[in-house]
């Protein structure tokens, strides 16, 4: 493990949240950080060797109100900015970051550098803040180098001393320092005293992506997320699925992805098929995913065309989805590239034992 000596250069983006706010001195209300100010509220800074530049968004937003246009902003300025600097850093609110780490895992295709969000519970203008840590570490591990490349080479999130792939990760908790985790993918780095990293666990792009990052901008929110539970009324779905624009559905499931064994649910998930509606299978559970070769019941929803989407995390599923449908209206090339490993978002059964590697399998499939 091995940092390199070179001074390197963060661009943080800041979009909003409670990271980025201060405690203004004479209403005592908590403003939005002047950036340009940030090595005040970070003296450390100015002794890890790091060059910081930062831009924010011209209004700043409440991580509620984030939506794909933002997504591409975020996108696109790293992209446009790739050149000139060594990682990102993107201060963002927590409680949609997951969807939006994962959103840019997908629209960001072969990334060689890391684009690292974090963020705080607490504004990291009052002492107790853990904003000020997360911002640090974040931005050192987005500096992070062995044997003389970029250590993460992926999206990532940092909170509560756990660096975590972007796309595996939830918001467990409104309340807890460690409001985000990585339930079904270990971390990256542990932040204890030194920075431990677990290099088996990092996403490498395949081989075939090595010309270079590409962006996808394109995000269809033509989609749906319904979670099932017991006495559903079955009418209401049916309903749901009649939306006549919908081009995707994300199906939350009981256990390994079981559903009620009623005949209008497999009548209406068939229909929605049949009218080219993308249905993804994802585990309502905190941890593991779909095996719709254990029980009958999730056996059935395979049989109406529903795609198992394994461990995925919601977040994931959900983004991918729209990331997927924005490529190509063919469904055989939807269903490849929804199972298909492209960002280390799910554990293909083939690499379960190599994951986090960018199988062969997965190289490749994004052509255009």
């Amino acid at each position: 493990m091995s940092a390199g000596h070179d001074m390197k250069s963060i661009l943080v983006i800041y979009t909003g949240g409670t990271v980025g706010m201060v405690r203004d001195k004479v209403s005592g209300a908590l403003v939005p950080l002047d950036f340009s100010q940030v090595s005040k509220h970070v003296p450390e800074l100015d002794h890890a060797g790091i060059r910081v530049e930062a831009v924010s968004f011209d209004t700043p937003i409440d991580s509620s109100d984030v939506a794909p246009k933002h997504w591409r902003s975020i996108a696109s300025t790293v992209m446009e900015c790739m050149d000139r600097f060594d990682g990102f850093v993107v201060l963002h609110g927590t409680d949609t970051m997951a969807y939006s780490a994962s959103a840019l895992s997908f629209m960001l295709e072969g990334l060689r550098k890391p684009v690292i969000f974090t963020g705080s519970q607490l504004p990291i203008g009052i002492p107790r803040t853990d904003g000020r840590e997360n911002l640090l570490s974040a931005l050192m591990l987005a500096a992070h180098t062995t044997d003389g490349e970029p250590t993460v080479q992926e999206v990532a999130v940092y909170f509560g001393n756990h660096l975590f792939r972007g796309n595996r990760t939830h918001k467990e908790s409104a309340q807890s320092l460690n409001a985000l985790i990585s339930p079904n993918h270990p971390s990256l780095v542990e932040a204890g005293v030194e920075f431990q990293i677990n290099h088996p666990s990092l996403w490498r792009p395949p081989v075939a992506a090595s010309s270079g990052p590409k962006l996808h901008v394109g995000m269809r929110t033509e989609v749906a997320w319904v979670p099932l539970f017991p006495g559903m009324p079955m009418d209401w779905l049916r309903r749901a699925l009649d939306w006549e624009d919908l081009r995707g559905l994300v199906l939350a499931t009981f256990g390994s992805g079981n559903a009620p064994t009623s005949q209008l649910l497999k009548d209406t998930l068939r229909e929605a098929g049949d009218r080219g509606v993308t249905m993804i299978n994802v585990t309502q559970c905190g941890h593991g995913g779909v095996h719709p070769e254990l029980y009958a019941t999730s056996h059935m929803l395979a049989g109406c065309g529903v795609i198992p989407g394994r461990d995925m995390t919601t977040e994931a599923a959900l983004t991918k989805l729209m990331h997927v449908l924005a490529q190509t209206d063919d469904p055989g090339r939807i269903r490849e590239l929804m199972t298909a490993n492209l960002r280390g978002e799910l554990t293909p059964h083939r690499v379960a034992q190599t994951q986090g590697h960018g199988p062969a399998g997965a190289a490749g499939l994004e052509g255009a």
